[in-house]
C-alpha cells in the first residue's frame, strides 16, 4: 500500500449541476489522480432499481459495487432527469450509503499505483469521505444557472424535457441533498468555495490550479 502522505487527494463538494464534474475531471486529468464521480454510483444504483427492481436489495448491489466498472458510470443512461430524484432519494438509505462509502474511501486512498493520488467529487466527502485532504473545494451556482446547464445538456443527449421540469427537479433535489439526517450537502469551515455562476469551464480550472500549485510549491 502507498504511504497516504505521498498521494495528492482532492475533495469536492457540491449541489447538482454546479460544474464540479467537468471541473474535477480537469483537475484529476492535470495532475494525473484518479477521478470518482461519486453521484454517479448513486445514479447507477438508482437505474438499477428502476430497471430490476425485483432483484434490488443489499446483497445484490453488494455485488454489484465489488465487480464495478468504472467505464459503466459514464453511461449517458445515468443523466436522465428520472434517475437524479431516484438517485437522491437513494442516498438517504442508510444501508447502501454504507456500501458505497467503503467503496468510495478505497478509491480515494488507494488508488491504482499508476495515479499521484485522487480526486473526488459528491455531497459529503469533504467532511465523511476524505476529512484529511489536502485540498478541499465547495463548487456552487446559481440555482437557475445550474438549471439551464443541465437542461442544455440533456438537450444535446436528445432528451425531450423543458427547462420548467429541469428547475422543479434540482430544487427537488437541493432540499434532499442539504435536509437529508445522514451525510447531507453542506460547506464545511476548511472547504474553499467556488461559484462558478459567471466563470467559464476555463477559468474555473486556472482558479483551482492555482490554489493547487500554491500549496504545492509550498
Amino acid at each position: 500500500m502507498k504511504n497516504k502522505k505521498k498521494l495528492i487527494k482532492i475533495a469536492i463538494d457540491s449541489p447538482a449541476a454546479a460544474g464540479a464534474g467537468t471541473l474535477a475531471k480537469s483537475i484529476s486529468k492535470h495532475y494525473n489522480l484518479l477521478y470518482l464521480d461519486t453521484g454517479k454510483i448513486y445514479r447507477m444504483i438508482a437505474f438499477i432499481k428502476i430497471k430490476q427492481k425485483q432483484n434490488f436489495n443489499i446483497r445484490f448491489l453488494k455485488n454489484k459495487i465489488r465487480n464495478l466498472n468504472f467505464r459503466s458510470l459514464q453511461k449517458k443512461n445515468l443523466l436522465s432527469d428520472e434517475v437524479g430524484t431516484e438517485a437522491s432519494l437513494i442516498a438517504k438509505n442508510k444501508n447502501i450509503r454504507k456500501l458505497v462509502h467503503a467503496f468510495q474511501i478505497n478509491c480515494a486512498y488507494r488508488p491504482p499505483k499508476k495515479y499521484k493520488g485522487s480526486c473526488l467529487d459528491g455531497r459529503d466527502i469533504t467532511y465523511k469521505i476524505i476529512p484529511d485532504a489536502d485540498f478541499k473545494f465547495f463548487i456552487t451556482a446559481n440555482l437557475k444557472v445550474r438549471a439551464r446547464r443541465r437542461f442544455q445538456e440533456l438537450k444535446k443527449l436528445k432528451k425531450k424535457i423543458s427547462y420548467k421540469t429541469v428547475l422543479k427537479s434540482i430544487k427537488i433535489r437541493d432540499k434532499n441533498d442539504y435536509n437529508r439526517q445522514i451525510s447531507p450537502l453542506k460547506k464545511t469551515k476548511d472547504s474553499i468555495l467556488i461559484n462558478t455562476s459567471n466563470l467559464s469551464k476555463r477559468a474555473c480550472f486556472l482558479k483551482i490550479k492555482k490554489i493547487i500549485d500554491e500549496k504545492i510549491k509550498n
